[in-house]
């Protein structure tokens, strides 16, 4: 039976938070499979993080986690379930572990293993946003749409399976067309979804807003998965 760490980052976030995850590779037993837990974990940045650079870090781990000891398939499945997580889907979270056969001890994504044993930790700052999470004004500043082309592209429809919706939206889209340019159609049709509130993914990968719809190799009526992070709300708001 394998041991595999898969957040053992030495250099750490540049925040300066202590971390949950020990960093060494350990031989533990897996024990009973515990329900996930719906509960965040709650901690406090060092040095407060705003939205985009939690983003970044999250990214950052997200990219580089399959270049561990575990399974790449387990990996997608420890990023959509905790993505589910954090956006209220718990029973969403919970079909994705349970489909991947992950097994939880403690019935948390911190700490799980695969069917052949291989142990996986997921560090506190992807699960949840941290308690002096701060505002930044530029967030709501997205960058340039550069996707001037000569070429007209192709039309072609994808369908958006949004997280807050119970249905899926369809859009016509110009294959020369951004991530970012669509983005923003989406969110001319649906009030309150900025384009920096969504979260692209297509057979398992995150989508960078200056991709292109054909470079991403999306075929037509085929669904991209919107993660939608919603603003935060006030205590008795």
């Amino acid at each position: 039976m394998g041991g595999c760490i898969g957040s053992q980052r030495d250099n750490g976030p540049p925040s300066g938070e202590s971390s949950d995850v020990t960093g060494m590779v350990q031989h533990v037993s897996v024990g009973r499979n515990q329900p996930l837990k719906p509960e965040k974990p709650k901690w406090k940045s060092d040095v407060p993080l705003t939205e985009g650079q939690l983003r970044s870090k999250r990214d950052e781990f997200w990219d580089t986690a399959p270049a561990f000891d575990g399974r790449k398939e387990i990996w997608d499945a420890l990023k959509a379930a905790s993505y589910a997580l954090e956006t209220g889907d718990h029973a969403l979270a919970q079909a994705i572990v349970d489909g991947a056969s992950i097994s939880l001890p403690h019935g948390t994504l911190m700490d799980c293993y695969d069917e052949l044993g291989n142990r996986y930790q997921l560090p506190h700052y992807v699960l949840s946003a941290p308690a002096n999470l701060i505002e930044d004004t530029s967030e709501s500043e997205t960058p340039p749409d550069t996707d001037a082309n000569p070429s007209p592209g192709i039309e072609q429809p994808i369908r958006f399976r949004l997280s807050n919706l119970s249905h899926d939206i369809k859009l016509s889209v110009c294959s020369t067309d951004t991530v970012l340019k669509v983005k923003k159609r989406v969110a001319d049709m649906q009030v309150g979804l900025e384009p920096h509130r969504q979260r692209w993914f297509y057979s398992g990968r995150l989508l960078n807003d200056k991709l292109r719809i054909e470079d991403a190799r999306i075929p037509k009526n085929h669904v991209v998965q919107v993660i939608v992070s919603l603003p935060k709300q006030e205590p008795g708001s």
